[in-house]
């Protein structure tokens, strides 16, 4: 696997791949786990070679999150990098990514600016300016994103269709189910920072959202089924809920019932010093 950290080399290096074939484009911030590794395994699936980037993007945290502390484990991300096939690791530093006088900010109305965004204000534009930043640098034929970070995506895409994208198109902007713990945890670079008891109290999050679709899907009152999440949630043991919600799955509109389109259950809560989300899919019984 060949890592290089300046756009000159990463262009001459992509070119050489796409003389192979079909590109694949997987971005992170590092700190990798089974879930990053499962993106790796399905875009060597979808593509002739695979591209993966890392890079701890600082125009998506927020004045008080946690940037400086975001773990940054290059040298293990490499080594499981290249054990899955990876052919090409873009590792560029902020300077690269953001040069002296950068002064644009790529910014999706409407889907991202409720649920993540309201919790979270301006991270959807740092996620969406350094997403642009690395199409337009990979020049991929396709991107995969994991399904966790489900109002990502939706963003994503959304400026896809939006910035008449070609490389990759809107559809080919791939999400990838979530990988999951034993106890059905989503996996999470920022579950490492969860203490043995509290590691163990989250996994209250998947049991109180997959309890919540059921009922749902079942034909119980939105509403109620939604205070009655974030109540347990809390008995369980997270000290705060920023939201829980069913949205619609695109646009993330709040939806008060199911109705024909694909609708999402979606939450963000906290637990000691962590903030975890996740969410499922609900479909009409």
């Amino acid at each position: 696997m060949q890592t290089v950290n300046r756009l000159a080399a990463l262009r001459e290096a992509v070119d050489s791949l796409r003389a192979r074939g079909t590109v694949a484009l997987v971005p992170t911030m590092g700190a990798l786990h089974e879930g990053h590794l499962t993106l790796v395994r399905e875009a060597r699936a979808r593509a002739d070679t695979v591209v993966a980037s890392i890079f701890v993007n600082p125009a998506q945290f927020g004045p008080k999150e946690d940037f400086a502390a975001y773990p940054r484990t290059l040298t293990e991300d490499a080594r499981m990098l290249a054990a899955e096939g990876c052919d090409l690791l873009w590792a560029p530093s902020v300077e690269e990514v953001y040069p002296q006088g950068f002064a644009t900010t790529v910014s999706v109305g409407g889907v991202s600016k409720r649920l993540e965004g309201a919790a979270r204000p301006g991270h959807f534009d740092g996620v969406a300016t350094v997403v642009a930043k690395l199409f337009n640098q990979v020049r991929p034929d396709l991107a995969l994103f994991g399904e966790k970070d489900w109002q990502q995506l939706a963003v994503i895409r959304r400026m896809a269709r939006d910035l008449d994208l070609t490389q990759p198109g809107p559809g080919a902007i791939v999400g990838v189910p979530t990988v999951r713990e034993a106890d059905g945890l989503a996996m999470s670079s920022r579950n490492r920072y969860l203490s043995a008891e509290d590691r163990a109290r989250a996994a209250v999050l998947p049991l109180a959202l997959g309890k919540a679709v059921a009922a749902i899907e079942a034909g119980a009152a939105v509403a109620a089924v939604l205070q009655a999440t974030e109540a347990a949630l809390l008995a369980g043991g997270f000290t705060g809920v920023d939201y829980v919600a069913l949205a619609d799955a695109e646009s993330l509109d709040p939806l008060t019932a199911l109705g024909g389109r694909p609708a999402r259950l979606l939450a963000a809560a906290r637990i000691g010093g962590t903030r975890l989300i996740d969410n499922r899919a609900v479909e009409r019984g």
